[in-house]
């Protein structure tokens, strides 16, 4: 196999042109099994191997450096860099991640997981090239889907004014993790066809030379920076930004693009390269499914299906289904995703109510003040975005929701440890960051009812209100503990005597665990449910200060300004007679791996949990 013979980064450039090819069908072969087996995202990186393949053979790495913007299309980039062997653990806890990591190799240049960052990320890097004197090239992949946030184009605002090389690749290819919307994806569409554009330009340019003052005249538009390109595609965003536009090419044809880099490589100013590609090349379910194959599950390489089908309802199926039944019931509900209305589960929303959805791209932050407009002129928005994603759009959430206390419902999936896709992707500061926002309320529910019940109530309450749950199979135990949601009010599960454990929203499952532990230890313990994070519920604090010696806080949210501070601070105030015990993840980054691996990792798994009481209460 060619790929064995690739061992380190340049490795490529020993490989005959005339076996680029079948190199490329091998990595696609090597991707598809591996994925296969460890998950992960396959369809981006079936698009990007040729791109990958003629950036690595037109670069020197890693002196040239390389941004890839999300960085999920990473994977031939690993493989061209030496990392082979790091496939068998890849998003594994302890193995290789699924996103760059400068600590991971000297070819990552900068570690990605959110988009829209790279332009900013490479001028950083080219002015600190230029300042140093150095002559290196740089790089920038960014995706059509990432162009739909508005960091981007701050970013190219400043790159126009580039008077140094600056390579921006633009690979299109009309998909971000669902198909593209908005005005930007329709621009791409009117030049995306490059054989139409080029056959155009070449035409317009041989006439204009064919006629006796065609030459003086093909002089003067390129004088005049507004090339034969400008005949032919109105507006020509880029250009008239004061970026050279280069493309669009075909990116799965390695020579042209090759041809297409070296030109860039010349420019004395920024430029884009536009690459067309495919997302999920060369395998025929992912071709079919983009979506489905973004960030896949282990599948069967036959017939793409899952390896493991999902029998149970998730949160975000539940989340799903009860907003359908609130848009039947209620015309004034819209709903928002940034780009995921699969993700989010808004896609059956989206089918029944067209006219009440509205996925705004890659694009938070407009989505949280959209929903403020929405909210000012009467409608009741409901924002599904992740955890992760939401921390994005912080400023909107704290100016223009919550000064005005407008009734804008906040549906945060994926709180709390998601896994894989590591420590760009864990939604474990949300409850921070959001209690620290006056006129901010937040709910969490303990399972798959309060889930629908917290979102009935959410809908109906006046101001700005979230509600966060967690990735995966929604939890269906405790049905018959099932009181109304009161505003600001937790429940009793058990209610006991010695210890409470005072759980938010998936903590509580772990809880019902714990006490059977101490239950075996000979400890009374109670369970109470805190269901809402802010305001918290003081009257139940008050209760359980009285009659336990041990109040316990669950959480799965950082110590820092999280539920376990809180409760510590009012307890405080009130100088209770009682000792408190705060559970949750330490003040740090979370890596990739299993969730139950890094729940024990980082101290909110049951047994953990268990031990810290004991020598608590030693």
């Amino acid at each position: 196999m060619i790929l064995e013979t690739i061992e380190k980064e340049n490795d490529i450039k020993n490989v005959p042109p005339e076996d680029w090819n079948l190199l490329a069908e091998e990595i696609r072969e090597f991707l598809i099994h591996k994925i296969s087996v460890t998950g992960g995202h396959l369809g981006s990186n079936l698009g990007a191997v040729e791109l990958t393949m003629a950036l690595h053979l037109s670069l020197n790495l890693p002196e040239d450096k390389i941004v890839w913007d999300v960085g999920h299309q990473s994977y031939t980039h690993k493989l061209l860099t030496g990392r082979r062997s790091g496939f068998e653990n890849l998003r594994k806890y302890g193995g290789m991640s699924g996103f760059p990591k400068r600590k991971e190799s000297d070819c990552d240049c900068f570690d990605t997981g959110h988009s829209s960052t790279s332009i900013s990320a490479g001028l950083g890097l080219v002015k600190a090239r230029d300042l140093k004197d150095e002559n290196h090239t740089i790089v920038s992949v960014i995706g059509d889907g990432s162009l739909t946030g508005g960091m981007a184009y701050e970013a190219l605002n400043n790159a126009a004014r580039m008077k140094k090389n600056f390579i921006i690749v633009l690979n299109d290819n009309n998909m971000s993790i669902s198909e593209n919307v908005g005005g930007v994806s329709k621009y791409l569409n009117n030049i995306r066809t490059a054989d139409k554009y080029l056959d155009i330009k070449e035409g317009i340019y041989n006439s204009l030379m064919e006629s006796r003052i065609g030459e003086p005249i093909v002089s003067s538009i390129r004088k005049a920076k507004s090339s034969v390109k400008q005949l032919v595609i109105p507006g020509m965003f880029f250009e008239d930004m004061g970026i050279t536009y280069l493309g669009p090419v075909d990116g799965h044809n390695i020579n042209d693009m090759l041809k297409v880099f070296k030109e860039a490589k010349r420019c004395k100013s920024a430029v884009i390269v536009h690459v067309i590609t495919q997302k999920g090349k060369g395998f025929a379910p992912a071709e079919k499914h983009p979506a489905r194959f973004h960030g896949a599950e282990p599948f069967d390489v036959e017939t793409g299906l899952p390896l493991t089908p999902k029998t149970k309802s998730t949160y975000t199926d539940v989340f799903s289904t009860v907003m359908c039944k609130l848009g039947d019931r209620y015309e004034d509900i819209v709903a928002i995703t940034a780009a995921m209305p699969d993700g989010t589960g808004l896609k059956r929303f989206r089918n029944m109510y067209p006219d009440r959805f509205f996925d705004v791209g890659i694009a938070e932050e407009h989505a949280v003040t959209f929903a403020a407009g929405l909210a000012a002129g009467g409608m009741k928005p409901v924002v599904a975005i992740y955890s992760s994603f939401l921390q994005r759009a912080y400023d909107q959430i704290l100016h223009d929701v919550c000064i005005q206390n407008l009734p804008v419902v906040f549906a945060i999936d994926r709180a709390g440890l998601v896994g894989s896709d590591g420590e760009t992707h864990q939604g474990i500061f949300d409850l921070s960051y959001l209690s620290s926002i006056p006129n901010m309320h937040i709910m969490a529910p303990k399972n798959k009812w309060e889930l629908s019940d917290m979102l009935k109530f959410a809908v109906s309450f006046q101001g700005p209100i979230a509600l966060r749950y967690p990735r995966g199979e929604a939890y269906d135990g405790l049905r018959e503990h099932r009181e109304p949601i009161r505003f600001g009010k937790a429940e009793w599960i058990y209610k006991e005597r010695f210890i409470v454990l005072v759980a938010v929203g998936s903590m509580v499952k772990t809880a019902l665990s714990v006490r059977e532990k101490l239950i075996e230890k000979g400890y009374a313990c109670s369970i109470i449910n805190a269901r809402f994070v802010k305001p918290i519920d003081t009257e139940i604090l008050d209760e359980a200060a009285e009659s336990h010696r041990l109040i316990v806080t669950m959480e799965e949210n950082v110590a820092s300004g999280g539920f376990g501070e809180k409760v510590r601070e009012y307890l405080d105030s009130k100088e209770a007679d009682v000792k408190l015990l705060s559970i949750n993840i330490p003040d740090e980054y979370v890596e990739h791996g299993n969730v139950d691996i890094l729940r024990r990792e980082v101290g909110i798994d049951a047994d953990t949990i268990e031990r810290k009481i004991l020598e608590s209460l030693k």
